[in-house]
């Protein structure tokens, strides 16, 4: 069965100091890359905690087709998770015209793109991701944060179009965060930008797995709702009455979609839990608008599944504590559209200012070396 040659080898890892200069250059230029970038199929990886998400997406923004598998145990090794990557990526190939690669995940990125930092619910530091793809799968491949890479999707097409200067906060577990300035994604001179759930908002406040204290996301995200709800419970407070029966007294239970759903349902304790968050949520917004001056914040995650229950707190809240207040314009604040498909797109697209034709037949080779590397364990 053929293999890729040592000579492929060879020049392939001769043309990706070349690929490197475009990765460091292209985000001084993604706002007008992205309107040349080739109109090829690119696929985007979206990796998280529990899942791994993989889909082909056109130059649309349109999902083609999407694979999704569980995350390996943070316990095993970074090779793990590569090779998730790499058979998603290869069974999307059998039927996609694939031409680049773009990852988003949970972590640190470093500014070239090339390396995870740290990723806290996987086993990598340090780790040289975009080589040891690009080395596997003979596509360019690019590595971003999965902030960035959402807030990128929903600059080119969800809530953020039309928006030059736009922040994306994302609430879940905790929050994350992305800027773009004119089209262009910030991500500071490390790479590391857009890390608001570690704002200090509260000094002396409740500690946070960061080392820190009093960080924002403590008082705005899943794990505070859930927080203050399994605090109510255990107190037996007369208000959490409706949330203890529903989950028959099992307090540990009580998780964010059940409390935005109790909500919904005109719950009042989950309603004003949910009141609380927002408000903290608008005091962060109007301290990242003192510092940055966006137009839009987008809300995405899977707390702003809430819409307004969250969303229109935190909007007052905003309007009460922005610095100027009255005698400025006020951004606006917008619920992102693309919902949880959002940092696979934006993975994609991002990857299509780097991606080049690549002829099937030469990818096909890549697939069986890669299928003859494995039944012989390699």
């Amino acid at each position: 069965m053929p293999a890729v040659s040592r000579s492929d080898r060879s020049a392939f890892q001769r043309k990706g100091a070349a690929r490197a200069t475009v990765l460091q250059t292209v985000g001084r230029r993604e706002r007008r890359s992205h309107l040349t970038a080739p109109r090829v199929p690119t696929v985007g990886i979206d990796i998280g905690g529990t899942k791994v998400a993989a889909g082909v997406v056109d130059p649309d923004g349109n999902i083609l087709e999407q694979l999704r598998t569980e995350t390996p145990d943070r316990s095993k090794s970074p090779k793990v998770v590569e090779d998730t990557i790499v058979e998603l990526v290869l069974d999307l190939s059998e039927r996609h015209d694939v031409h680049a690669v773009g990852i988003g995940a949970a972590g640190w990125v470093d500014a070239d793109r090339s390396r995870v930092l740290f990723a806290p619910h996987l086993s990598w530091r340090d780790e040289p991701l975009r080589d040891r793809l690009e080395e596997r799968l003979l596509v360019p491949v690019m590595v971003d944060n999965d902030a960035n890479t959402a807030a990128w999707a929903e600059w080119r097409f969800g809530a953020g179009r039309g928006q030059d200067d736009l922040v994306m906060i994302t609430l879940g577990t905790g929050i994350g965060g992305a800027i773009l300035e004119e089209g262009h994604v910030k991500r500071g001179r490390y790479g590391v930008a857009g890390e608001f759930g570690h704002m200090q908002v509260v000094p002396g406040g409740h500690r946070c797995p960061c080392g820190n204290r009093g960080c924002w996301e403590q008082y705005s995200s899943g794990n505070a709702l859930v927080r203050e709800a399994r605090e109510m419970a255990a107190a037996e407070s007369p208000v959490a009455y409706g949330i203890i029966e529903r989950v028959g007294g099992n307090i540990g239970d009580i998780t964010g979609p059940l409390i935005t759903q109790l909500a919904r349902e005109g719950d009042a304790m989950c309603v004003e839990l949910l009141q609380d968050i927002g408000q903290w949520l608008g005091v962060g917004i109007a301290n990242l608008a003192a510092a940055l001056d966006p137009s839009c914040f987008v809300i995405g995650g899977g707390v702003s599944a809430a819409d307004d229950l969250l969303i229109g707190p935190a909007r007052d809240a905003f309007r009460r504590n922005l610095t100027g207040r009255g005698y400025r314009p006020e951004a606006r604040i917008v619920q992102a559209e693309l919902g949880n498909e959002a940092g696979l797109v934006g993975a994609a697209d991002l990857a299509r200012l780097v991606a080049r034709r690549f002829r099937r037949a030469n990818r096909r080779r890549v697939e069986r070396y890669e299928r003859f590397g494995r039944a012989e364990g390699r």
